[in-house]
């Protein structure tokens, strides 16, 4: 198609001429109706090519909505906005998230969506007020679509027998079968409180997504005080809360809409199968009230934010983490997945905003960081958010699973690949989070050959030659490339070499001491 040039001579911006020309083909095709688009296509294309390496169109908006108007009539529209991030067009405008976002929003991809917002945040998009603005409004909009649909309705996977190789263990079939199941026992369960009605409190629950600091509302004979909002999605709102008004008894309420016991499932399987030494690397369920319009789970409150809050303090300063902790979260990380899996247990959604920061209660020692005692015991991370987990136990022996998690940035090479994985969504998780931690960017890997003729996976950032390129290297080689099956003796292997490092240096010890002292004082002050 040719580009018309109006008028050279008073435009000495080249993308005029195919502003006006791609303006032209919008006219033609919506005019004539025809609906085929190929013309408009391969001018959006070639507009594209010319223009995607000239730094003068690099974060110009105009060139931004050249490229989603060829995403709009081109089916690989994942394809394109990952070369749109590559070649770094407007990455730091908030109308890159935006966009993309509610064009993911169209097609149903409701978690990718989310996800996107969470990318614009994490690269302090500007301007920020408009992302806000934008992610509420979504965040509003999927709340009013869980109050309109059942589980059954919002999970397009279809129903699956357990006989098969390949279970999705969390499509709505699935965990049908295995609440039908397991009901009997969750109703024994200590704290679990269930009623067939709908909640008939005094303050609706609706109500808090609009104004929550202050208001009263009275479950199973308790009252909680809302002292604020701690976090929300498309399917649940948590808010802080005082029991009885009591500032020094404070929990997280998590209410959901439609009910969804399985969380608190997975909390109690968590109370069984792990050794109370560990067992506050998990969080902890209080209780569980169950109504047949939504479910409240009460939990422990931690005050301290989350890892991501933490990688977030070092992106908006240009900076990134220190070696020391990224060392540290690592070591944390990998103890809990080796305890997780060696218990039979997947978390199915491993990030950063699920691991909550904890603090010792006295000040830290040179001794006790390898075996986590003294003050170490409780200075680390909590994994929260149990509800995408998986309890192994309820599937055949062997199973592996099939399914998407739907997380962009956090979908494990094997379901990049629409290949079978067990453990791995958690360990590609792990990489992720300290990819995050290096580098202040999610992980984007690259199939490289191997020294044995075939090939393996790895991250396409390299490592800084003052890091500690060995151990890095070793973590990203084994977890990015491991096949199904236990995974817990690797884990630990991997956590060892780490922890020989750390410990052998007293500078180290001290250095890590002086660093998660300044995080606190520097999370808490935020």
């Amino acid at each position: 198609m040719t580009v018309v040039f109006e008028d050279t001579n008073s435009a000495p911006d080249p993308l005029l001429p195919w502003l006006w020309s791609i303006k032209k083909a919008l006219e033609a095709e919506t005019s004539s109706g025809n609906g085929s688009g190929l013309d408009l296509s391969k001018l959006l294309y070639d507009c594209i090519v010319t223009f995607r390496d000239d730094d003068q169109y690099q974060n110009d908006v105009r060139f931004l909505r050249i490229w989603f108007l060829y995403m709009d009539v081109s089916e690989d529209f994942e394809s394109i906005f990952r070369e749109m991030t590559e070649s770094e067009i407007c990455l730091g405008h908030s109308l890159l998230y935006v966009w993309y976002a509610s064009f993911l929003e169209s097609k149903g991809k409701l978690h990718d969506a989310h996800m996107v917002y969470q990318s614009g945040f994490l690269r302090n998009a500007k301007p920020v007020e408009l992302l806000k603005k934008a992610h509420a409004l979504f965040l509003d909009r999927m709340s009013g679509l869980v109050n309109a649909c059942s589980l059954q309705k919002i999970d397009d996977c279809g129903s699956i027998e357990f006989e098969t190789s390949h279970i999705n263990p969390w499509s709505a079939s699935t965990m049908k079968d295995l609440l039908k199941k397991l009901g009997p026992q969750i109703m024994k369960y200590d704290g679990y409180h269930s009623s067939q009605k709908a909640y008939s409190g005094k303050v609706a629950l609706s109500s808090l997504q609009n104004s929550s600091r202050n208001k009263i509302i009275e479950i199973g004979g308790k009252k909680y005080q809302i002292t604020g909002c701690a976090g929300q999605g498309g399917f649940a709102q948590v808010y802080k809360a005082y029991v009885h008004s009591n500032p020094d008894e404070v929990v997280a309420l998590k209410i959901q809409k439609p009910a969804f016991p399985w969380e608190f499932y997975m909390y109690r399987q968590l109370d069984e199968r792990i050794l109370d030494n560990e067992r506050s690397n998990f969080g902890f369920a209080l209780r569980m009230h169950l109504y047949s319009d939504c479910s409240i789970l009460v939990c422990d409150y931690l005050a301290h934010g989350t890892l991501q809050d933490a990688i977030n303090s070092y992106v908006v300063t240009g900076k990134s983490m220190e070696e020391e902790l990224c060392i540290y979260y690592t070591v944390e990380m990998l103890y809990m997945l080796e305890t997780l899996h060696g218990a039979g247990i997947i978390h199915g959604d491993f990030k950063p905003d699920n691991l909550l920061i904890r603090y010792a209660r006295g000040d830290l020692t040179e001794d006790g960081l390898r075996e986590h005692s003294g003050p170490w015991h409780d200075q680390g991370l909590c994994l929260v958010d149990w509800g995408r987990g998986i309890d192994k136990r309820l599937f055949p022996e062997n199973a592996e699973f099939k399914g998407d998690c739907r997380t962009s940035g956090f979908r494990c090479i094997e379901m990049q690949e629409n290949k079978p994985w067990t453990f791995q969504v958690d360990t590609y998780g792990l990489c992720v989070i300290v990819h995050m931690m290096l580098h202040n960017s999610y992980m984007e890997i690259e199939k490289k050959k191997s020294s044995g003729g075939g090939y393996i996976y790895l991250p396409k950032s390299s490592l800084k030659r003052y890091w500690k390129v060995e151990l890095w290297k070793d973590l990203f080689t084994q977890l990015l490339n491991m096949s199904p099956g236990s995974d817990d003796n690797k884990l630990r292997k991997l956590r060892e070499s780490f922890q020989d490092y750390m410990c052998s240096k007293p500078q180290f010890i001290k250095k890590l001491k002086e660093l998660l002292v300044k995080q606190r004082a520097s999370l808490c002050s935020a």
